[in-house]
């Protein structure tokens, strides 16, 4: 019987940096996410997600957080905070349903644009990922289920963040010689049965 590879927990940190782009209206922030890079896109829906709060925030998509305090677009700002970012494999996807949900809000609106107060505007940020290993091995299924609770957030997180954003178009390969899942037919998440709140993004 082949012996199936052990499985080693990566782990990774992120460098933020600004990219000198900054919005105050509803019309700019549209604008911007057409050519934003992708890295900036992930950074303001997920690094929230990533990082420990003694206080559990209200929202963690930074878009919507800004639409509801800068610009008082409260329906949007809902709208935005509300998506499943399990929903999406690309960060082109993602990109284009804040686009479309924007653009839907901007074409249906009837009061006249709003203009965040100076100070509030909405700055850009991108973050770089450094990937290096843990000294945590898992040998079989059994004892990479007993190695999560041992995981920091940002380990865990991590993990499915590469199972959700996977290069494999929508498909997985998950460790010790388990079946491929095709990510679109099968229940997310399909691999556990633990509780994993906000540990999904990376």
């Amino acid at each position: 019987m082949i012996q199936p590879t052990p499985f080693r927990f990566y782990t990774e940190r992120r460098l933020v940096t600004l990219t000198g782009l900054q919005v105050c209206t509803l019309a700019e922030l549209l604008a911007i996410l057409h050519e934003v890079p992708g890295s900036s896109i992930f950074y303001h829906t997920h690094h929230l997600f990533l990082s420990h709060h003694f206080e559990k925030p209200v929202v963690y998509n930074e878009f919507a957080l800004w639409l509801s305090e800068a610009l008082q677009e409260n329906a949007l700002a809902e709208k935005i905070a509300m998506i499943d970012l399990r929903a999406f494999t690309s960060i082109r996807q993602l990109r284009n349903t804040l686009i479309s949900f924007i653009q839907t809000h901007m074409d249906s609106a009837n009061q006249r644009p709003r203009v965040c107060l100076p100070g509030s505007e909405f700055h850009f940020c991108r973050s770089k990922s450094f990937v290096f290993p843990t000294s945590i091995v898992a040998h079989d299924v059994a004892d990479f289920f007993s190695k999560l609770p041992r995981l920091q957030t940002f380990r865990c997180s991590f993990i499915f963040s590469r199972l959700a954003f996977g290069s494999n178009a929508g498909r997985t390969t998950f460790p010790f010689g388990w079946s491929r899942v095709d990510k679109a037919n099968s229940p997310r998440p399909s691999i556990c049965s633990i509780p994993m709140p906000a540990l999904l993004m990376s």
